[in-house]
């Protein structure tokens, strides 16, 4: 009896279940996007274990398609690899996803969110960007610091040539003080005190927040934010970083009424508490580290790239150095009117972005609502990544991709973006970097001064294909190892050395 009641009960589950399903409206089945095999938890994050993310993500996309889905740990993740999707959704579905993802970054290091890089899409965000483009960044607040960006390449120059012709120096230490000197004096109107205490603070949030960070891929399991130790690392860097910006804005507090020219601090202390959209001192600390952390590291390591590929391109060089000598005819000193219109050191400089964009992969977006792309589903809060690297480099719009040809962008109508989106050093649509003209300024000029003056070569008489271009992942990918050179000195006299 027992058995057979054991039978009649498994047959009534049975029928219970199968009258169910009968019943039960099937839920239509989402068209999802194609993917690589996953296994449970960590999703498909063993796709890029031991990779650099750019290049492990750039692979996972030729074998499975410039438009694809991973799941890095929690957090559901389209990659956008080629310029027709990136033109796709950074313009037709721009809106949708404007949105940031909540990072641990971004509530500890920005004050919550409330810079231009982190903060929400909506009103604030909108404010802040009119700021940045109207007063901060424009062609006229960036012309206004000319003066003082020729005054520090000048110093540049005389400390190389102080430091003996024919000897090694370090040459990647040298930009980096002198693109830090040229912020610093453009966002605070002198050098800080503080200077090299904020270099480490900016160094060290871009090597905590390289790669795919835990807490960012396992956003809901909090305890991990704490037994890895992130959270702390952060608060710690943060807790250092607030001194610094609060003693900054004192000093400058006190001094801007006997100042002449209006720093970007000063734009920013002006909106503080207005009426009309007031800034509290938090969000102002916030911009301020947007300003000097994004601004420093972008632009010294593309100056960086960009002399890393002439050493191992001769010909570049040499063609560079002579139009460039052509041009400033001899002058003791440069100004940024004599290389206005060197169209080849324009070339050269788009060619290194496209080579190596100090942000391969554009900062996350995230979806804030379902939508439909080319007949995929992507779900809400579904993470973005568009990998720049891949598409600067995609085939199909690049002859002979990997290849260093600054000559293709002879009469070429492609500027910092270009029509297809082939090419995007800044990024694009809404939340594109409103810094491109800070940022191309500071490069143009200091790259300039570099090959202008000194001739370089490898220490101990390499070859110039011997130069190791290991890349260092981070927020912002710098050269793993120091870009040590052989600086020789001459006058330039009529435009010859």
């Amino acid at each position: 009896m027992e058995a057979i009641s054991v039978i009649g009960f498994a047959i009534a589950v049975v029928l219970f279940f199968l009258f169910k399903s009968l019943i039960t409206p099937s839920k239509p089945k989402k068209n999802l996007l194609p993917e690589p095999w996953r296994i449970p938890i960590i999703g498909h994050m063993h796709h890029l274990i031991g990779t650099i993310p750019h290049r492990g993500l750039m692979e996972l996309a030729r074998k499975h398609g410039p438009l694809m889905h991973l799941q890095l740990g929690e957090v559901s993740t389209i990659v956008v690899s080629s310029p027709r999707w990136a033109k796709e959704i950074l313009t037709t579905h721009d809106i949708t996803f404007a949105y940031r993802p909540e990072t641990l970054t971004g509530e500890i290091i920005v004050y919550h969110n409330t810079d231009i890089v982190f903060a929400p899409y909506g009103d604030y965000w909108r404010q802040l960007r009119k700021i940045c483009t109207l007063e901060l960044l424009n062609t006229k607040k960036v012309k206004s610091f000319q003066s003082l960006r020729e005054e520090e390449c000048w110093s540049l120059v005389n400390e190389i040539k102080a430091s003996g012709s024919g000897k090694p120096i370090d040459l990647s230490k040298c930009i980096s003080q002198l693109i830090t000197r040229i912020i610093s004096r453009a966002t605070f109107g002198k050098g800080i005190k503080e200077e090299r205490v904020f270099k480490e603070i900016v160094r060290e949030t871009i090597r905590l927040t390289g790669g795919f960070d835990i807490a960012d891929i396992f956003p809901s399991k909090k305890f991990l934010h704490h037994l890895t130790g992130q959270r702390a690392k952060l608060t710690k860097i943060h807790n250092k970083q607030d001194k610094v910006i609060d003693s900054i804005i004192s000093d400058r507090i006190q001094s801007r009424s006997s100042s002449s020219q209006e720093t970007l601090l000063d734009v920013l202390l002006r909106h503080k508490d207005e009426a009309e959209f007031g800034l509290t001192s938090d969000n102002v600390k916030a911009v301020i580290f947007d300003m000097f952390g994004a601004g420093t590291d972008t632009s010294s390591v593309v100056i960086e790239w960009a002399i890393s590929e002439l050493i191992r391109c001769p010909r570049v060089m040499e063609k560079l150095q002579a139009k460039l000598r052509e041009a400033v005819k001899g002058k003791e000193r440069i100004e940024e009117e004599d290389i206005q219109d060197l169209m080849y050191l324009k070339y050269v400089i788009k060619e290194t972005f496209r080579l190596h964009p100090p942000l391969p992969l554009l900062v996350p977006r995230e979806c804030r609502e379902p939508c439909v792309i080319n007949g995929y589903d992507i779900a809400n809060k579904t993470k973005l990544l568009v990998n720049v690297f891949a598409i600067n480099r995609d085939p199909e719009y690049w002859k002979d991709p990997e290849s260093f040809i600054p000559e293709r962008f002879e009469n070429s109508p492609i500027n910092i973006m270009g029509s297809e989106y082939e090419y995007l050093p800044f990024g694009g649509g809404r939340r594109m970097c409103p810094g491109a003209s800070m940022g191309l300024a500071n490069i143009e000029l200091p790259l300039a001064n570099l090959l202008y003056y000194f001739n370089w070569k490898l220490p101990n008489g390499g070859s110039h294909d011997e130069l190791d271009m290991t890349e260092l992942f981070g927020a912002v990918v710098q050269r793993k190892n120091k870009l040590v050179l052989v600086p020789t000195f001459q006058d330039i006299v009529d435009g010859s050395s």
